[in-house]
């Protein structure tokens, strides 16, 4: 198992993503672990989309936050996606997002998610998605 791998997806801090301190509000650190992970997917060779038609949905069991500093309007953060584990249902993630110009760290966190059958039940990952999870993402 190839574990430690990473990836990494830079995003601009947008303004609609703050509150009114004007610094990025909470809840917004999760949207961006999800595009670590699904650009993590898809670097592993296969897209998000394509996990689904073959039948298998994750569904975010358990979520981590913590803060260490806040990201601004227009900065550019820096997510870092790292698995952590894949076991016959469930896969983890880590996560370290710091701003891209200062190299400052901003959020550490970390999910669980579950394998789901369309019909909304636990079920296995398919021997093909674990493979290509636990292999890692593809050098480009």
């Amino acid at each position: 198992m190839t574990m430690g791998q990473e990836t990494v997806s830079d995003i601009r801090v947008r303004y609609g993503e703050t509150d009114q301190m004007g610094v990025v509000y909470h809840a917004n650190y999760l949207v961006w672990c999800e595009i670590g992970r699904t650009d993590f997917i898809r670097r592993c060779g296969m897209s998000y989309a394509d996990m689904e038609r073959r039948g298998i949905k994750l569904a975010v069991t358990e979520a981590t936050l913590r803060m260490h500093a806040s990201a601004r309007y227009d900065d550019i953060v820096r997510v870092t996606t790292r698995l952590s584990s894949v076991r016959s249902r469930s896969v983890a993630f880590a996560y370290e997002i710091i701003d891209a110009g200062t190299g400052a760290r901003i959020v550490s966190a970390a999910t669980t998610l579950m394998s789901v059958a369309p019909d909304g039940r636990t079920c296995s990952l398919t021997p093909d998605v674990r493979a290509l999870l636990e292999r890692g993402p593809l050098v480009d």
